[in-house]
């Protein structure tokens, strides 16, 4: 499929990360179709598009959109719990819960209802990709790749793409384009069996298990070795402070 075929969007699970993987389509002009299990799932999407910490009226109140805009984005996104509306779509982007066997199970009926032209991304934060894409067609494999986003996902600009054997180049490029049309910044990742976590998210838990070694060994405390990576390396913020942060988030 070419990136210029891609009008609609499905996302499957309107938790934090689809909801904000939501947003960022319909802030870029895409139909978006986001699927989640029930009414009441569906409705903390809605509140979360609209009034989350980075939601969109916040957005209005810091002067990045107006309300009419807003109304316009809103206007491009459906929720549903029926798997079927996302028959016609033309990307699907499965942001569920981060479990193996449960994603597997997800993408073996999508594969069964969505059409065979469409492209198939994981936003798993580390299961190999070679693993997930057995539970769709043989044929379907040259269309199934990782799409790992950083939440906030409409904030942060960074997409890992992960490719296999199996991913087919023009896939990959397809991605690659689709991601500089929606504002973010892409990087190529081999898959790689046996690891977790990609690129960024294993240099981020190897950081932080470091730096935790040097303070349960007494050698600096927790505050200063935070200082130390953002005054000795320009850091924004210490490991150990983003990964309570990151942690707080996840809660």
């Amino acid at each position: 499929m070419n990136v210029d075929d891609i009008r609609t969007v499905g996302i499957l699970g309107g938790g934090v990360m689809g909801a904000g993987i939501a947003m960022t389509f319909a802030q870029a002009g895409y139909q978006v179709i986001v699927r989640d299990i029930s009414e009441e799932a569906l409705a903390r999407t809605r509140q979360r598009m609209l009034e989350g910490r980075f939601g969109w009226r916040r957005g209005v109140e810091l002067g990045r959109f107006t309300a009419e805009q807003v109304e316009e984005f809103l206007g491009r996104v459906r929720l549903t719990t029926d798997l079927a509306d996302l028959a016609q779509v033309d990307l699907v982007i499965e942001a569920i819960p981060e479990d193996e066997e449960l994603k597997k199970r997800v993408w073996a009926e999508v594969d069964r209802v969505v059409k065979p032209e469409a492209i198939f991304a994981t936003n798993t934060s580390g299961f190999a990709i070679s693993s997930l894409n057995q539970a769709v067609s043989p044929e379907r494999r040259k269309r199934f790749l990782g799409m790992h986003w950083f939440s906030p996902a409409n904030i942060m600009k960074l997409v890992e793409l992960v490719y296999t054997e199996e991913t087919s180049p023009e896939t990959l490029a397809a991605m690659e384009e689709l991601c500089r049309r929606i504002g973010k910044t892409s990087i190529r990742v081999k898959d790689a069996p046996g690891t977790y976590g990609f690129v960024a998210n294993r240099i981020f838990f190897a950081a932080v298990a470091e730096a935790r070694k040097i303070v349960e060994a007494g050698i600096a405390a927790p505050e200063d070795v935070d200082t130390a990576m953002k005054l000795g390396f320009n850091w924004p913020s210490g490991p150990l402070e983003m990964f309570r942060g990151a942690r707080s988030g996840w809660e």
